[in-house]
């Protein structure tokens, strides 16, 4: 192994041809920021903001006239009204359907509130929720044939179209004379109407109100959270236990009362009873629920993306009148803006998860020393045996024990797999029990002074565990990072953690763009994603300490109760930070380069460190953090189960001083009793050894270790 060891590292050492270049470009110019962009939901507002952008650019030159005072006040108020019509298309479309009966509903709405106050003479604020219930009526008709008896949308919302404009037509021959001839006098009418709150038009202050609360209902809501999910599969929702018939139905009252609500305000706004009130308004609201992103297929859309599209279609419909075009030029030109965005919807669907995958990874340069060869004897890594015939615990019984630890009563504790703390009564330690279920899988473990167990908890967060067994979480959420893309906020994959003799708890989190599962992805970026968190029980406080490390992962905190060392695994480094004292806030570097991946850190009885090392370095992979381009390849054009992973087959502990000086190492060569060490812990003479991917716990014996020195007891003291 030596001499081929010894051949790769010398040609890993080797400078590449315009290497200088490429750490600039992938240092300086990385694509991370544009893959951020696209993976949040907020991105797929970004075209319809441009075509936004554009429209008002491009009438601004061939129609400026209708950006004055007066026709921004005019606007405002058609767009309060059309708005509403749009948001109320806009959910029925999420939940998976269309309504083409808007147009109708709405015309149905003007009439009631003209002959209710113009003929009947009740004031508007009976007549408001008259118009806005019948409107939601008609609409409760579709909802009821469409969700529960599993008629067609676009089929049922055509027929009542039809039947409903032929009812406003049959009113009309009765009641359009009355209306004409009559005259409403009533200032709070006049008022919704014309009226405006600090300036802005009085329905336009309606639209804002209505957009904001249907944003928090389908962003923060259990309602909204349905409709989405029935939008995107009423099937899977049907499984999850979703109501859907009543859901799909649901969206089709809203959007009539929504319709309705609009009627109101363009009858209070002209007080016309004609016959063309909302004839294409269907086609209109559509056009602009499409243009502005919302999915045809269901499941996907805003309140933002329906008002972008409003403003759009409302601008290309009076810029086109502004212009004096020919009648039917603005039906021609929506027509086709309407075809241009099915079609960018489709195509976008269909490719935005393809340009994401090319564009999300980014990895960065990073150089590594090469490692000193193990096969060296005069190596501070040189191999050794000494884990061939160490002692088994749980064997079979466990399924990946990532970190062992135990209380101040000798019981043994280790996560696995199954989201469970699994405890081992000592002394002999052979069966295993259930002590408490979490849920995700628990990494790093560690006893505060009462005996409550801490855990990092992938994908979860920060929990702990009492000593009945009872599981709280202790925190998920973070400060984010000003002026950041990525919301950093929530934490994706808490790692490992110790605690302070004050009881604040400091922990890893070893990236904030992977979770558990997708981890290589992490190291083929080796981009510094990491970070530690501090969490304070005392104030239920949690901050972000240091950011922008290369997979933090193992974290001690030394005796002095000042610092703590951690561990950065694909920087293959140890470092230490001062959380108090005069060096509060400064990084030290405490081992570099070393030989494999660093894991977890814990105290050793002699007043040193035991480090695990998860896997050796390969050159292959050294050479390749060298070459980013070659990694982003790899990523786009292998398959996941081929990549150049870290070599984590090999495992090794490792005992250094606070200085950094290797004292000792001991190897499984065989790799067959732990072929991946990712904690150890020292307890009673003995060493505990742990590993995510493997089905045991190991145990040996340390001949030189204080034989009655445990952790509680380095940490809290004789209890």
């Amino acid at each position: 192994m030596g001499t081929h060891f010894e051949a790769d590292r010398r040609q890993s050492e080797g400078n590449l041809p315009f290497e200088w270049l490429t750490r600039l470009r992938y240092r300086r110019f990385s694509t991370q920021m544009v893959g951020e962009i696209l993976s949040k939901q907020w991105a797929d507002s970004l075209v319809p903001a441009a075509s936004m952008v554009f429209v008002i650019i491009l009438f601004m030159i061939l129609a400026p006239g209708l950006f004055t005072a007066a026709n921004l006040s005019d606007m405002g108020r058609q767009l309060g009204e059309f708005g509403l019509v749009s948001i109320g298309m806009m959910i029925v479309m999420i939940g998976g359907g269309v309504d083409l009966s808007v147009g109708s509903i709405f015309a149905l709405g003007n009439l009631t509130a003209l002959a209710l106050t113009s003929i009947y003479d009740l004031p508007p604020l009976l007549v408001l929720p008259i118009v806005v219930c019948l409107c939601a009526f008609v609409g409760l008709i579709n909802g009821i044939l469409i969700g529960y008896f599993r008629l067609r949308a676009f089929l049922t919302t055509l027929v009542t179209l039809i039947t409903v404009r032929a009812l406003v037509d049959v009113l009309l021959l009765k009641f359009a004379v009355q209306i004409s001839a009559s005259f409403y006098d009533n200032p709070i009418w006049d008022f919704v109407g014309q009226g405006d709150v600090l300036g802005i038009p009085f329905s336009m202050v309606v639209l804002i109100v209505i957009a904001a609360i249907t944003h928090v209902v389908l962003s923060r809501t259990r309602l909204g959270w349905h409709i989405m999910a029935v939008g995107g599969s009423r099937r899977s929702a049907f499984n999850t236990g979703i109501a859907v018939r009543r859901t799909i139905c649901l969206t089709y009252v809203v959007s009539g009362a929504l319709a309705g609500l609009a009627a109101f305000l363009y009858a209070a706004r002209l007080g016309n009873s004609g016959s063309y009130p909302g004839v294409g308004m269907e086609i209109f609201a559509l056009t602009a629920v499409i243009v502005g992103g919302t999915s045809l297929g269901g499941g996907r859309g805003s309140v933002a993306k329906a008002m972008m599209g409003s403003i759009i279609v409302l601008l290309i419909n009076l810029g086109v009148v502004q212009m004096g075009l020919q009648s039917g030029s603005g039906q021609l030109f929506l027509g086709l803006v309407l075809l241009t965005a099915i079609a960018v919807d489709v195509r976008f669907v269909r490719n935005k998860d393809k340009i994401l995958s090319r564009l999300y990874m980014s990895p960065t340069y990073f150089r590594l020393p090469a490692p000193s060869d193990p096969d060296d004897p005069s190596s501070p890594y040189a191999m050794n045996d000494r884990l061939r015939d160490v002692d088994l615990i749980g064997l079979s019984q466990l399924d990946g024990a990532e970190d062992v630890i135990f209380d101040a009563d000798d019981n043994l504790y280790c996560g696995d797999r199954l989201g469970n703390i699994i405890r081992f009564d000592g002394p002999d330690y052979k069966t295993p029990k259930v002590f408490a279920h979490i849920g995700g899988h628990p990494l790093g473990l560690a006893f505060d002074r009462e005996g409550v167990l801490y855990t990092c908890v992938g994908g979860m967060g920060l929990y702990r565990v009492y000593p009945d067994g009872r599981v709280e979480k202790a925190t998920d959420q973070t400060n984010r990072t000003t002026f950041s893309i990525i919301d950093d906020s929530r934490m994706r994959l808490a790692d490992d953690l110790d605690i302070a003799p004050d009881g604040r708890i400091f922990f890893s989190e070893a990236t904030v763009r992977y979770d558990m599962e997708n981890w290589p992805s992490d190291a083929l970026e080796s981009r510094g994603n990491g970070r530690l968190i501090c969490y304070d029980p005392r104030d239920n406080s949690t901050r972000t300490i240091v950011r922008k490390r290369v997979f933090p992962n193992g974290v001690c905190v030394e005796p002095n109760g000042k610092s703590l060392l951690f561990a950065e695994s694909w920087a293959c480094r140890i470092s230490r930070y001062w959380f108090d004292g005069d060096k509060a806030g400064q990084i030290e570097p405490v081992l570099e380069n070393i030989i494999g991946y660093p894991d977890n850190i814990n105290r050793a009885s002699d007043g040193n460190y035991w480090m695990a090392i998860m896997g050796v370095r390969s050159p292959a992979l050294d050479l390749a953090l060298r070459m980013p381009s070659v990694r982003r390849r790899m990523a786009l054009e292998v398959a996941p189960d081929e990549w150049l992973y870290p070599n984590i087959n090999t495992g090794c502990v490792v005992k250094f001083t606070a200085e950094g000086k290797i004292l000792e190492t001991l190897w499984d060569r065989s790799a067959e009793n732990h072929p991946m060490i990712t904690s150890m812990r020292e307890h009673k003479g003995y060493l505990y050894l742990g590993g995510i991917l493997n089905n045991r716990i190991g145990r040996v014996r340390l001949p030189d270790a204080d034989p009655d020195w445990t952790g509680p007891a380095s940490y809290w003291g004789q209890r």
